[in-house]
């Protein structure tokens, strides 16, 4: 009798600086050498937005983290689909070449890729982002009009978004300390923060899949730049990256009837996070089921957040290498312990 399919969730938290998926598209690596392994692996878009890079990943759910923790409580499943309409809203505070500049990565998806785009909304007021940074390092910010964002969305799925792409104008900052060490591979993504709180309120009032890119002046030329950091200077717009995570997106199922392929929080088999990242929660969630929780030593963050502190149980490793292994190990139904040098002998059950 064939397994299940084995089901694994890959985490990694925005905005906290993570040495690996805290910068442009950096954990993409790690995601494609998950998939191999893993039947489905389902992540959210910090893992797998590139800006103008990505990766087709058939057996990967993009899934904005709002909807990933509303799956991980069991409150949402996910449903896969073949293509989605994707509705685009651009901020009216971006300037009109940079909103060509978008328009044009809008078309290129359709005539390229052939992704099915709606026509395009622009809300009806600047929504005003602003950035925040707390004492602990990690990025967070504020819109200041909500209700702009939800109208221009409300006007997309009327005329029949499945998923919305939102483009904002963000604060241009050339000079600040932390946008240098960003570019340098170092420190905190800015921008990261906000953009989540972008995305999270759209999916938690629609409960539809969303993703944001921000629209930004180019940078000027740095010679010095991180590997890490590049895929996000290599053009005008990170709006290619989001359009392709978008156009496969599952629909998010909140009420009954369930459909055979629907997907949720009981069918996941391992979780895996930062070892210093557990306190999202998706992850609280998930650890209070039988999902496997596979903490990554190797990918430190900002925070200082471990297993021991939140009483979870998990499974620690030094790398995404072994976290993989580990995963192979448990579709292959062979215990951890066989895979040591010394294996210690059972003994007595104790009363």
């Amino acid at each position: 009798m064939a397994a299940r399919p084995y089901t694994a969730v890959l985490i990694i938290p925005t905005g906290i600086g993570a040495a690996i998926g805290g910068y442009a598209g950096d954990a993409l690596p790690v995601a494609r050498a998950m998939a191999q392994v893993a039947d489905r692996l389902i992540t959210h878009p910090n893992v797998l937005n590139g800006a103008q890079l990505y990766w087709p990943l058939p057996n990967a759910y993009y899934v904005e983290g709002y909807g990933l923790d509303q799956f991980a409580a069991g409150r949402w499943g996910l449903r896969p689909v073949h293509q989605n309409r994707i509705g685009l809203v651009l901020d009216q505070a971006i300037e009109e070449d940079l909103r060509w500049r978008h328009l044009q990565a809008a078309d290129a998806a359709q005539a390229t890729l052939g992704l099915d785009l709606t026509d395009y909304t622009v809300t009806d007021a600047p929504l005003g982002v602003t950035l925040r940074t707390a004492e602990s390092g990690a990025t967070w910010g504020t819109i200041a009009n909500h209700d702009s964002l939800l109208r221009a969305v409300e006007r997309l799925i009327a005329v029949g978004a499945d998923a919305i792409a939102v483009v904002a104008r963000f604060p241009d900052d050339f000079g600040s300390e932390a946008l240098q060490n960003y570019r340098q591979g170092q420190g905190v993504d800015p921008l990261a923060g906000a953009e989540a709180v972008i995305s999270h309120l759209v999916v938690r009032t629609f409960q539809l899949p969303c993703a944001h890119a921000p629209a930004l002046t180019p940078l000027p030329l740095d010679p010095s730049l991180s590997p890490k950091s590049a895929a996000e200077e290599i053009g005008h717009t990170f709006l290619p990256c989001v359009l392709a995570g978008l156009s496969r997106a599952p629909q998010f199922v909140t009420r009954a009837p369930a459909q055979a392929h629907d997907l949720w929080a009981e069918q996941v088999d391992a979780v895996i996070v930062p070892a210093t990242a557990l306190g999202g929660s998706a992850v609280i969630s998930l650890s209070r089921t039988k999902t496997w929780v596979i903490a990554v030593e190797e990918n430190t963050t900002t925070l200082q957040v471990t297993p021991e502190q939140l009483g979870i149980r998990a499974i620690r490793v030094s790398s995404y290498l072994e976290a993989i292994g580990v995963i192979a190990a448990h579709k292959a139904g062979v215990g951890l312990a066989g895979m040591r040098s010394h294996i210690s002998p059972i003994q007595p059950l104790v009363k």
